[in-house]
């Protein structure tokens, strides 16, 4: 059992992450009196509320068994409530190791409509879910470490034809914009505010001054602009923020990253997160105002060092690029104002004809990798795909290409930008492979 709280303060206070702060050990520490945090996955909170066990977020489907041995070791009561946070597979998957109990789950309105979308678009989440933490679509394992991931599970459809698991409980009581409910001895507000989805709770507990987050505070920047998903919103992130705040709440627990103590620590965090966020789209807005095409704002706008070097800001996961792209999508749309990228062209008929213009699709590869000794690695990313594109089947070409986003990813700091990065490195190899193992026969 750590002290998490002692670890987190002096982290904090220091401004220097010397250990790390997103943890999936499935372990079971105490925060105070009847209040325990299982690191994992997603965390699940617990709280023993004198009249049976409340849980927030059930963990992942892969770590979910685990988080609730954890909490029957600490408590042998039944869990009677079960609060998602919000419905992202590793904040519920886990939820059928909970069912024995009968929990009953309380979760935002819109986490059902959550579940039918996932099932809607299953292949593609999977298919996503897979490239953001370094896979490819036809990927047979399943990674789970300590790696780039940081022990997040990459579901692939041969090992988990589905999303979320079809047994993944769905909630029972509903909450809108607030709820206030007497759970046992506690009071808890239940408050809802669009962020990093538009299903997410917060709650507090008012009498103790307890604060759970869920994703709010992930101990990294926001990720509310991730690449690959449905819109973000960093505006109503940062006022959510600002609205746990004035709860001033003397305990933090967050379902990623460690918990946080003491009313002024809390606040300052809280307010260093919003203040980012606040002033990303205030700087986007106003360049968007102005006129500014999305390709000036995304090499324009940024978060000043100092701000992305504190331990619960760092761009490990997502980071400000892609925030910026999300508020253009949010108030521009899709398009970037490049006239030539409203109707294009396909991009293997472009990259052809530049091609023959260069001289060969050898010539761009050289030109990719010229860039890539320049250490300038986003010219030489354009140029590798290029390369790739006129080539689609030259092995020689895609093992450059391989070669490039490898190094790419090398010097990536966010898992998403690695994992992308290591996606495009994997389809190049595909083409390499298969020329290796040469034509198939088939014998009468």
């Amino acid at each position: 059992m750590a002290d998490l709280l002692d670890l987190s303060a002096r982290i904090i206070d220091s401004g220097h992450a010397d250990q790390p702060v997103n943890r999936t050990t499935n372990e079971l520490s105490e925060i105070a009196d009847g209040l325990a945090m299982v690191e994992s996955f997603s965390h699940s909170v617990v709280v023993d509320s004198g009249d049976g066990l409340m849980a927030f977020d059930a963990s992942h489907a892969r770590t979910g068994q685990a988080v609730v041995a954890a909490i029957k070791q600490w408590r042998a009561e039944p869990i009677r409530h079960l609060v998602y946070t919000h419905g992202h597979a590793d904040h519920v998957g886990g939820s059928k190791f909970f069912a024995a109990d009968h929990p009953i789950v309380i979760g935002h309105e819109n986490v059902a409509r959550r579940f039918d979308r996932y099932t809607y678009t299953n292949d593609w989440n999977l298919l996503i879910n897979a490239r953001q933490f370094g896979g490819i679509a036809g990927d047979l394992q399943l990674t789970m470490g300590s790696g780039d991931s940081g022990g997040v599970p990459v579901t692939t459809r041969a090992t988990a034809p589905r999303f979320i698991p079809t047994d993944t409980l769905r909630p029972d009581r509903e909450v809108g914009l607030f709820d206030r409910m007497q759970i046992g001895g506690h009071e808890i507000e239940f408050h809802h505010a669009r962020g990093e989805t538009d299903d997410h709770l917060w709650s507090f507990f008012p009498e103790q001054k307890w604060l759970m987050t869920g994703d709010f505070l992930i101990w990294n920047f926001p990720n509310a602009g991730n690449p690959q998903k449905v819109q973000r919103y960093p505006i109503e992130w940062a006022a959510a923020l600002r609205a746990m705040i004035a709860k001033e709440p003397e305990l933090l627990l967050p379902a990623h990253g460690l918990p946080i103590a003491g009313r002024e620590r809390i606040a300052r965090v809280l307010d260093d997160v919003a203040t980012a966020l606040e002033d990303l789209v205030t700087d986007v807005v106003a360049m968007m105002n102005a006129g500014a095409t999305l390709d000036t704002i995304v090499h324009t706008v940024q978060v000043p060092a100092d701000t992305l070097a504190k331990p619960y800001l760092r761009p490990l996961y997502d980071e400000p690029e892609f925030v910026v792209r999300g508020i253009w999508r949010q108030f521009g749309g899709w398009w970037d104002g490049a006239a030539s990228r409203l109707k294009p062209s396909p991009d293997a008929q472009v990259a052809t004809a530049i091609a023959d213009l260069a001289g060969g699709a050898d010539v761009l590869l050289r030109r990719a990798e010229q860039a890539a000794s320049d250490n300038d690695m986003r010219l030489a990313c354009h140029f590798a795909d290029l390369a790739g594109w006129a080539a689609p089947d030259d092995p020689t070409i895609h093992a450059g290409r391989a070669a490039i986003y490898l190094q790419r990813r090398k010097v990536e700091p966010s898992l998403m930008s690695k994992g992308i990065f290591a996606a495009a490195a994997r389809e190049s190899q595909v083409v390499v492979d298969a020329a290796s193992a040469g034509p198939t026969t088939t014998e009468g």
